[in-house]
């Protein structure tokens, strides 16, 4: 596979790591529940076209590395996983919803994010000194000459 994705006229590798956690951290995924949530974030995510590369729940949090095409934003994808997920764990296991403490909310409502991808260091150089390349080469083709 390679890093690089395509749709229609761009070249993208957006590249995630997004943690998340069930309201006031409570540790409830586990056994069942937990099968449910990777389940549904599955779902959503081939729904959406977003490529899951590493997915792991956790008792009390969740982390997860996707690949985002860039037509979809973080907060989107974000509000579709966790809101798709509640709904759904609170229509098949109803002691849940009767719990005080949820309120009928069952993720909190933040996540962290950060992206993987190129070396910072590397890009920053190549962005900073990319104007004194493309002027070096321009005046290497003026000395040579079009033939």
């Amino acid at each position: 596979m390679s890093k690089w994705e395509r749709i229609a006229h761009v070249l993208y590798e957006c590249t995630y790591h997004i943690v998340w956690t069930p309201k006031y951290r409570y540790r409830i995924l586990q056994g069942d529940v937990a099968e449910f949530v990777e389940e549904k974030i599955r779902t959503v995510c081939e729904w959406k076209g977003v490529e899951i590369l590493e997915v792991n729940v956790r008792i009390d949090h969740v982390h997860m590395v996707v690949v985002i095409p860039p037509k979809i934003s973080i907060s989107e994808l974000m509000g579709m996983v966790k809101g798709k997920s509640a709904i759904a764990l609170f229509q098949k296991s109803h002691k849940l919803k009767k719990k005080p403490y949820w309120g009928n909310h069952f993720w909190s409502r933040g996540y962290c994010v950060s992206t993987i991808g190129m070396d910072e260091e590397k890009i920053r150089k190549y962005v900073k000194y990319q104007e004194d390349h493309e002027k070096m080469e321009e005046d290497h083709d003026l000395h040579e000459g079009p033939f």
